[in-house]
């Protein structure tokens, strides 16, 4: 070993620094709205369950209290209808089964208001928070749901321990709120004895609607704050890494590297294709150095000249390369050359402005070639 060996120094790099690092695994980008649509086709919304409980609880109370002196006579007069005529007939079969339909069409008349009520209200809220969503992804059998370690996860998740605090919640709100109506009208409640049929039940209606309605409101402003909470979880579970929006805009838009190849091949087809234009051009304008513009003009189906290329600086001097190899007239007019590069696209048809320059320029450009035939 010489001496040099001695002061070699090894240096250890680890390539993977300079590799795409891909995805760090946090969840910090809002969701695009791609992700929310396919999330929502998976049947992955959100929504408050209290909510929709609250207000078809207030729905329903309303709905009950406005129609009971409704469903009170419709059930008095089926009460006198059965004590007054039914009891004259003799019992049998056909009596029963008169006596069962009336029983149903009765009931019908007495809850179909409310279940009505209730269904609408429903449909309306549910709507109102997700909008439409069809999906069969939410009914399709799924084995990990079966798996009992992934349950007891769920059971002493953030979820369960939030949805615990939230019943015991509601439960001490209902209670109060039951406790303070009926403290209020305990003193009522032993007169009920003295009192006729109708009058007790009007009472007692009046108290369990009391009930009910400050129940509903109050659970009518936990469903809203459960409904932005909701919200707020679902949100959280939909963010992205700035790794998957770049993966997403891969897949919808396309690689950028891969788009700007394209883009470039694109540009070299169409250059190509203007360079093979200017052979058959009858001039090019020039700046002399910075701008070159080719015209052709064919008197029997043009109605003005057409500009075939145009280029500036490195395009420009291959124009007039491609000009003098096959014997196309250069002319140098830089105001003019300017003016038509600034003013016109390739294919188009010269500004009319500037008919009367271009055509003196043609006017020389024949001349010429009868000079040289």
């Amino acid at each position: 070993m010489n001496m040099m060996d001695e002061h070699v120094v090894y240096f250890l790099f680890d390539l993977q620094l300079f590799a795409d690092q891909g995805d760090t695994g946090e969840k910090t980008e809002k969701a695009t709205p791609r992700r929310v649509e396919e999330a929502r086709k998976k049947g992955q919304v959100y929504k408050s369950s209290d909510l929709n409980s609250a207000v078809i609880l207030l729905a329903g109370s309303v709905t009950i209290f406005m129609t009971l002196p409704y469903m009170i006579d419709t059930l008095k007069s089926f009460t006198q209808l059965c004590l007054m005529d039914r009891t004259m007939y003799e019992f049998s079969n056909e009596y029963l089964h008169t006596l069962v339909i009336e029983v149903i069409i009765t009931m019908a008349k007495c809850l179909l208001p409310v279940l009505g009520i209730t269904s609408i209200t429903a449909l309306l809220v549910t709507y109102l928070q997700v909008g439409f969503v069809f999906s069969g992804d939410v009914l399709t059998p799924k084995l990990e749901r079966l798996n009992m370690f992934e349950g007891a996860k769920k059971i002493f998740s953030k979820r369960a321990l939030v949805e615990l605090a939230k019943s015991i919640f509601k439960v001490s709100v209902t209670g109060y709120l039951v406790y303070s109506v009926v403290n209020k009208n305990y003193l009522i409640f032993a007169r009920l004895v003295d009192m006729e049929l109708t009058a007790s039940i009007k009472i007692l209606s009046q108290i369990v609607y009391e009930m009910a309605l400050k129940v509903g409101t109050a659970f009518v402003i936990i469903g809203v704050l459960d409904y932005l909470y909701q919200r707020y979880e679902y949100e959280k579970s939909l963010k992205m890494s700035k790794y998957d929006i770049k993966q997403e805009y891969k897949q919808t838009e396309g690689d950028p590297l891969l788009k700007s190849r394209q883009r470039q091949i694109q540009r070299d087809i169409a250059m190509k294709r203007m360079m093979a234009e200017v052979p058959r051009a009858d001039v090019v304008i020039t700046n002399p150095t910075h701008f070159a513009v080719a015209l052709k003009y064919e008197a029997e189906i043009m109605d003005a000249p057409v500009v075939v290329a145009k280029g500036q600086d490195f395009i420009a001097l291959r124009i007039k390369e491609l000009a003098h190899e096959n014997g196309v007239v250069v002319v140098e007019n830089p105001p003019l050359a300017r003016t038509l590069y600034a003013a016109s696209k390739i294919g188009d048809l010269i500004p009319e402005d500037l008919f009367q320059a271009v055509a003196e320029v043609l006017a020389f450009v024949y001349k010429q070639k009868r000079i040289v035939l």
